[in-house]
C-alpha cells in the first residue's frame, strides 16, 4: 500500500453519527416568508431534512408539543410574541430537558446578544451570515442536544434501576417480616389469621385518623409482629388451656419485652414501629398495663391501636383458654373499658368503622 493510498490523518467522519444529526428536528422560527424560505433552502442543502417552519411566534407552544424540536432558530424582531417572549414561553414549560435555542438577528449590539444569552438562548449569529457558520453551529447545537438526551435516558435508567433494587429489597424485607410474624403465630394460633386481621384493622384505622398511605403501610406491616416474642415462651404456658398461676403470668407478660429484644434497633422503619408496637400493646390507657405502666399518650399510638384491635380480634376468636365472645359481647366490653384500657377516642372512632371491620373479619376468616 502507497502512502498515496493512505487515508488523510482526520480525515474520518462516523456518518451514521452524521447521518442521525442531520436528521434531527430543527425548527425556524421567523415571520418573514423570506428569511424562512432561505433558511429553509440553506439547511436542506446541507443535509437536514426535518427542517419546520413557524412564522407565528404565538403557535411556537402548541407546535412545540405536536412536533418537539431538537434546536430552535429564533427571530428576535417578530409580531405579536417577540423572541424573547418565546424563550420565557418554552423555559415556562418547565421541561426536563428544553432543546438548544440560537437566536438570528440583525440586531448585533451587545445588548441584545445579552439579554438573548440571559433569557435562555444558547447562541447567537446575526444575519446576514455565513452559510458554513450557520451549518457548523447548527450541527454544535445538535451534538449538545442529543449528548443530554442520552445523559437524561442514562440517568432515567439508572434511576430505574435503582427503584427496582429498591422495591425488591423492600419486598425481601417485608417476606422476612410476613414470616417471622406467621411463625409467632403458629406457636399460638396454628390455623389462625390473627396476625393478617389485627394487621388491616390496624390499617384502617390507621388511614381514618388521617394518616398517608405511606404510614399506614408501615403500621400495617409492623402491627403484624406484634406478639414475635410468643416465640420465647414455652407451650406448656402459651396453650395451657386453663388460667394461668403468678409465675406462669409473669412468663407470658415477658412476650412484650422478648418481642422488643428480637426486633431489636432495626434500621427500618417498619422494624423500629414494630419494636414500638411489641413492647406497648398491652400498656393501658389508666396506665395499669404491662411491661412499663405507661398511661395515655405516653404510650405511642401505633401501641394504642393494636392494643385495641388486638383485644377486640382475641376475644372474637377460640383460643385454647377460651371460647369466642359474640360481637355484641365484645363491643359492649370495649365500651365499658373506654378510658380505662383504651383511648376513648380510638374507640370512638373503633366503633364507628365496625362495618370495616367485620369485612375484614369476613375476608381473613379463621
Amino acid at each position: 500500500m502507497n502512502n498515496s493510498d493512505k487515508p488523510a490523518a482526520n480525515t474520518y467522519i462516523d456518518t451514521s453519527t452524521d447521518q442521525d444529526l442531520r436528521s434531527g428536528r430543527i425548527m425556524v422560527v421567523d415571520d418573514d416568508p423570506v428569511n424562512v424560505k432561505m433558511l429553509h433552502r440553506t439547511l436542506n442543502a446541507q443535509g437536514y431534512t426535518n427542517v419546520e417552519a413557524v412564522r407565528d411566534s404565538r403557535e411556537v407552544v402548541n407546535r412545540f408539543f405536536e412536533n418537539p424540536p431538537d434546536v430552535i432558530l429564533l427571530d428576535i424582531e417578530m409580531p405579536h410574541v417577540d423572541g424573547y417572549e418565546v424563550i420565557e414561553q418554552l423555559k415556562a414549560l418547565d421541561l426536563s430537558i428544553l432543546p438548544p435555542i440560537m437566536v438570528l438577528s440583525a440586531y448585533s449590539d451587545q445588548e441584545s446578544v445579552l439579554r438573548a444569552l440571559k433569557t435562555g438562548a444558547r447562541d447567537y449569529l446575526n444575519k446576514p451570515f455565513a452559510v458554513p457558520e450557520l451549518e457548523i453551529r447548527v450541527r454544535n447545537m445538535l451534538e449538545i442536544h442529543r449528548s443530554h438526551v442520552m445523559l437524561m435516558d442514562q440517568k432515567n435508567t439508572l434511576d430505574e434501576l435503582v427503584r427496582l433494587r429498591t422495591s425488591q429489597l423492600v419486598e425481601t424485607q417485608l417476606e422476612i417480616v410476613r414470616k417471622l410474624a406467621r411463625a409467632a403465630e403458629y406457636r399460638d394460633n396454628e390455623t389462625g389469621r390473627h396476625v393478617v386481621r389485627v394487621s388491616r384493622m390496624a390499617y384502617l384505622m390507621a388511614r381514618k385518623l388521617g394518616w398517608s398511605e405511606e404510614e399506614a403501610e408501615t403500621l400495617l406491616h409492623a402491627a403484624s409482629l406484634h406478639d414475635v416474642g410468643k416465640i420465647g415462651i414455652t407451650d406448656r404456658i402459651l396453650l395451657k388451656p386453663g388460667k394461668l398461676d403468678d409465675d406462669e403470668w409473669r412468663i407470658m407478660k415477658s412476650h412484650t419485652t422478648i418481642g422488643a429484644g428480637i426486633l431489636g434497633d432495626g434500621d427500618t422503619e417498619v422494624l423500629r414501629v414494630a419494636k414500638e408496637i411489641a413492647v406497648t400493646h398491652h400498656e393501658r390507657w389508666d396506665g395499669s398495663g404491662y411491661p412499663n405502666g405507661v398511661p395515655r399518650e405516653e404510650i405511642p399510638i401505633s401501641g394504642r391501636i393494636v392494643a385495641l384491635v388486638d383485644v377486640f380480634d382475641a376475644l372474637t376468636s377460640n383460643r385454647p383458654y377460651k371460647k369466642a365472645w359474640s360481637i355484641p359481647d365484645t363491643l359492649t366490653y370495649i365500651e365499658t373499658a373506654q378510658g380505662s384500657h383504651f383511648d376513648p377516642e380510638l374507640v370512638e372512632l373503633f366503633l364507628s368503622v365496625q362495618e370495616d371491620v367485620q369485612h375484614i373479619r369476613a375476608e381473613y376468616r379463621d
